[in-house]
């Protein structure tokens, strides 16, 4: 009888805590060596053929945000993907090489599958040398 009245006492602190947690947004860059968290803070080069990892984080966003695939359909594909975010948002900066020109995107606060955009924005001299040289596999 003594169990049943400790459980009775811890049921409903457990039960509120399921409650809270079931709340809380979950973020996929907390999930070691899954594609998020492999692509949180970096900046990947984006190719098609053979298909780079950059590449298939910017399918998968896209199939996530219908905004960017109308982004990506108008103005082709990306040079490179920048991938960053915090507990709130996701940024996303799409950068383009030969208009020399970047898009920035993020999350909505409280609108999943919503993104804002910004830009394009120049791309400076350094920006454009030191992408060029990633992209042409002078960092290897």
């Amino acid at each position: 009888m003594a169990c049943y009245t400790r459980l009775g006492r811890v049921a409903p602190a457990a039960g509120a805590c399921v409650l809270l947690v079931s709340c809380a947004r979950f973020d996929p860059a907390w999930i070691p060596f899954s594609a998020a968290s492999l692509a949180k803070d970096q900046i990947m080069l984006v190719r098609q053929q053979p298909p780079s990892f950059g590449f298939a984080r910017l399918e998968s966003h896209s199939q996530a945000y219908p905004e960017l695939a109308i982004l990506v359909s108008t103005h082709g594909i990306p040079d490179f993907l920048a991938e960053t975010g915090d507990s709130d948002q996701r940024y996303l900066i799409l950068y383009y090489l030969m208009p020399r020109q970047a898009y920035a995107c993020r999350t909505r606060h409280g609108r999943a599958g919503v993104l804002e955009f910004a830009g394009p924005y120049p791309i400076t001299t350094g920006e454009y040398k030191l992408l060029d040289a990633f992209r042409r596999g002078h960092f290897r």
